[in-house]
């Protein structure tokens, strides 16, 4: 018998639970099954999920859901699914689109690399979102990240053709990482008139964590690329 163990799956998360507070609970307990998608292993069929065949947007990581609420909120003609595996922040989001009486956002809150493999059909998304990401600063860790090359193939099969990749981050390394991963594929082209990154689009709301890093000097870099 072999000894030998499977490889394990580098994730580019780790769960740091929280403490959910009786406001997320609650939202939890009562509009989980109204705004958000149970885990399963088949595959989803948006357009039945949002009642509708509009424009699908996917962002990955909303942390408390502000932002993303108010994408959806702005543009209701879009159909958004977030994805977060921090229960405080689904929670929060799930109150935002209660309290905000949003019909076109739904939330997810599992490993977003499963999701896109396993429940998104392929050529179904018109943009992915992926907002600040765990920069896994130290050298060591930077194989965590969550874009990759193989991460990047995965996304040319679920967007369109003529959809949107959309980035952004305040690490300038793992913004050239970006830039390099995506420039690499020849499904991606860069929408920028440089070819490096975009100011910020109007769509994508200011964060109050953005502002700070502004305040303290921080850079941040948007990039964009289009699927061929």
């Amino acid at each position: 018998m072999s000894n030998s163990k499977p490889l394990r799956t580098v994730r580019s998360f780790v769960r740091r639970e929280g403490r959910l507070t009786p406001g997320q609970q609650r939202a939890i307990d009562t509009l989980w099954p109204k705004f958000a998608i149970n885990d399963g292993d088949n595959l989803l069929d948006l357009n039945l999920l949002f009642g509708r065949n509009n424009p699908k947007v996917l962002e990955i990581g909303f942390g408390n859901g502000a932002s993303l609420a108010q994408m959806a909120e702005n543009q209701a003609e879009d159909d958004f699914l977030g994805v977060e595996v921090h229960r405080p922040g689904v929670g929060q989001l799930l109150n935002l689109i209660d309290q905000q009486g949003l019909s076109n956002c739904r939330v997810a809150c599992t490993d977003a690399v499963e999701l896109l493999k396993h429940r998104i059909a392929d050529n179904s998304l018109d943009r992915v979102q992926l907002y600040f990401p765990d920069p896994w600063h130290k050298k060591r860790h930077h194989k965590r990240r969550i874009i990759q090359p193989a991460f990047v193939t995965l996304l040319t099969k679920k967007i369109k053709s003529g959809g949107q990749l959309h980035m952004a981050t305040d690490w300038q390394h793992y913004a050239e990482q970006m830039l390099d991963d995506l420039s690499n594929n020849p499904l991606f082209t860069n929408s920028s008139n440089d070819g490096t990154y975009i100011d910020r689009p109007d769509y994508r709301p200011l964060t109050k964590f953005e502002q700070r890093g502004h305040l303290l000097g921080h850079g941040v870099w948007d990039l964009l690329f289009q699927r061929r």
